[in-house]
């Protein structure tokens, strides 16, 4: 169901940032039993920003892959931000090829600014990595499903965001830019955000009315409240295992063909004389 409020599209980017919101590791914990994080992508270290691992959703063994910001100060610099670096998506990837190898359906969660643009991340190619997720995860042979959960910034969130189906929760957005950073470009004025975020159409109302993303998730009140987060948690759940079931059902040669066509069409319009 699509829900509708009043807040302003960069309320809603501003919501995404607030500390009390759900991480990865919170969905990691609502949702999966038996999650297993593995680690590094066997080429320089691990990244603690990516977190990735083996779980099982509802029974059937799943692939978790996705983006941590951290709840406080301490932990967020730990995670940097959530701003994930070149050895995160090569985990990543390593992951989910891995999910392919064992037939295992993926799911991606994003929660991401944009990839960590530090002098470190250049050196070690973070636009290499972020193209190679993009070219390779569209041909994965098994289910993948992004749930876009809070930020989707730029590369850093497309590199987990090439998937059969794209959730997002109510209030998330998904942009190809920072409302703030916009701003700067366009007019100088960092101040004149809430006004480029309108013109963006980032929110999940303007993407699912777009053909962007399949589903609109409808989001706890107060994800601090521990009765609403477990009722979302479990209507979440049930919506994922009944999607993941079925996508689990196409012959895997159709599901590359059908994942390429969505993307394809993306950005395709009919001109008017």
């Amino acid at each position: 169901m699509i829900m509708e409020n009043n807040m302003t599209a960069y309320e809603k980017v501003r919501l995404t940032r607030s500390s009390g919101r759900a991480t990865v590791t919170d969905y990691i914990k609502g949702l999966f039993d038996d999650f297993i994080e593995l680690h590094g992508d066997r080429r320089f270290g691990d990244d603690t920003a990516v977190i990735g691992g083996i779980a099982s959703l509802g029974g059937m063994p799943v692939t978790v892959v996705g983006t941590e910001k951290g709840h406080d100060i301490q932990e967020r610099l730990r995670r940097n931000f959530g701003c994930a670096l070149p050895e995160g998506y090569r985990k990543a990837l390593r992951l989910i090829k891995q999910a392919e190898k064992f037939k295992r359906p993926v799911i991606c969660f994003v929660d991401i600014q944009g990839a960590n643009c530090g002098a470190g991340a250049e050196e070690r190619g973070i636009g290499e990595a972020i193209a190679e997720n993009l070219y390779e995860l569209g041909a994965v042979k098994t289910p993948i499903l992004t749930v876009v959960i809070g930020e989707g910034g730029s590369g850093g969130a497309l590199a987990l965001s090439v998937a059969d189906e794209i959730w997002m929760l109510e209030n998330a957005y998904y942009s190809v830019i920072t409302p703030e950073s916009c701003a700067s470009i366009l007019f100088k004025e960092p101040s004149r955000a809430a006004e480029v975020a309108e013109y963006l159409k980032l929110t999940a109302a303007d993407l699912h009315s777009f053909g962007v993303v399949e589903k609109i998730v409808s989001e706890p009140g107060n994800f601090s409240d521990a009765t609403q987060k477990a009722q979302f948690m479990s209507a979440l759940k049930t919506d994922m295992c009944a999607k993941i079931s079925a996508l689990k059902n196409v012959n895997p040669n159709k599901l590359v063909r059908k994942r390429y066509e969505k993307y394809r069409k993306i950005g395709r319009f009919a001109e008017f004389k």
